[in-house]
C-alpha cells in the first residue's frame, strides 16, 4: 500500500484513495463530503464513462429516437436543434437509460447482441476511464492544486479487471498511485439493495459469462423465448445473483488495501471523521 501505516496516511500532505463497492453503500456520498471542503479533487468514474468515452453514443440514441418524430426529425436535419445528454456526477441516467435492458421490444428491451455490444462499450469505457486515473491526479495537483484525490469507481468496477491477477493492469496502476478502500456491506445493506432495485429496476453492466449464463438460466426457468422477456423482470431477476458474483470479487481486489464497513461509513460526518476511520481500517490491516 502507498501508506505504510495509520500514521504515515495522518501525516501525508497528499491523501490519495479510491472507493470501491456496491452502488448505494455510500462511494458518491463520501466522494462528495470530501470535494465540498476544497481540499479534494474528486474523479467520478462513472461520468467520465458517460462523458468522454460513451458521450457520442448517447447523444446518438437520442438522436435515434427523435429521427422517429417527424418534427424533430425536419429540425435535426437542419441543423436546428441541438441534442446531448445532460449526465451529472448525481445523474447518470443517460448512461444507464443507454445501456438498456434485454428482452421484448414492445416492452422496452433489446435485442440480447444489441445490448451486450452496449455492455463490450461499457466495459472498454470503463477500463479507459479507470487508466485515466493517473492523469485526473496530475491536473488535480498541476491545474488546481489539490493536495487530495478520490476516485470514485463504479459498482461494475470488479467485473472489469481479474481481482486474482496480481498483474492486473488496472489494479497494478491505481494501487500503485492510491489506496484501495473498499466499503463492504452486510447481508442487511444486500436484502436492502434488492429491494431498492425490486421497486426501480435499472440497467447496469455486468461480466459477460456471468450476462450469458444468466440470460440461457432465466429464458430455461421461465420457459420464454428471448422476444417474450419481460425485461425489467429479467433484471431484478439477475441482480441479487449479480451482488453474489461480484462479492468475493471485490474481497480478493480489497487485499490490495483495505475494507471499511457502510456501517463505519454510514456514520461518517465530517472529513476528519473519514480520516480518522481510514487510519483505523489501515491499522486493521496491519494486525
Amino acid at each position: 500500500m502507498i501508506y505504510r501505516n495509520a500514521d504515515d496516511w495522518r501525516a501525508t500532505a497528499a491523501r490519495r484513495i479510491v472507493l470501491f463497492g456496491m452502488s448505494g453503500l455510500g462511494k458518491t456520498y463520501l466522494a462528495t463530503m470530501l470535494r465540498e471542503t476544497g481540499d479534494w479533487f474528486h474523479y467520478s468514474v462513472d461520468y467520465r464513462i458517460g462523458t468522454r468515452y460513451m458521450g457520442e453514443y448517447i447523444a446518438d440514441n437520442f438522436k435515434r429516437e427523435a429521427m422517429k418524430v417527424p418534427f424533430l426529425r425536419e429540425l435535426l436535419m437542419s441543423d436546428s436543434v441541438y441534442i446531448a445528454s445532460n449526465i451529472t456526477f448525481d445523474n447518470l441516467a443517460p448512461l444507464s437509460t443507454y445501456l438498456g435492458k434485454p428482452g421484448s421490444p414492445s416492452r422496452g428491451g433489446l435485442p440480447f447482441d444489441d445490448y451486450c455490444r452496449r455492455q463490450d462499450q461499457h466495459r472498454r469505457a470503463e477500463i479507459a476511464s479507470l487508466l485515466d486515473t493517473r492523469h485526473f491526479m496530475d491536473r488535480a495537483r498541476d491545474i488546481y492544486a489539490l493536495p487530495h484525490f478520490v476516485c470514485d469507481s463504479g459498482g461494475s468496477i470488479c467485473e472489469v479487471v481479474d481481482p486474482d491477477n496480481p498483474d492486473d493492469p488496472v489494479l497494478e496502476a491505481l494501487e500503485r498511485d492510491l489506496l484501495m478502500v473498499w466499503i463492504k456491506g452486510s447481508d442487511d445493506h444486500t436484502a436492502e439493495l434488492v429491494r431498492r432495485f425490486d421497486r426501480a429496476p435499472k440497467p447496469m453492466y455486468y461480466q459477460p459469462q456471468f450476462l450469458e449464463r444468466a440470460w440461457i438460466a432465466y429464458r430455461v426457468e421461465k420457459g420464454l423465448e428471448a422476444e417474450q422477456v419481460n425485461p425489467d423482470d429479467f433484471i431484478r431477476w439477475t441482480y441479487a445473483r449479480a451482488l453474489a458474483h461480484r462479492q468475493p470479487r471485490y474481497e480478493a481486489m480489497a487485499r490490495r488495501g483495505v475494507t471499511i464497513l457502510a456501517e463505519e461509513v454510514a456514520q461518517i460526518r465530517t472529513p476528519a471523521d473519514f480520516t480518522d476511520l481510514i487510519a483505523t481500517a489501515i491499522a486493521r490491516k496491519d494486525i
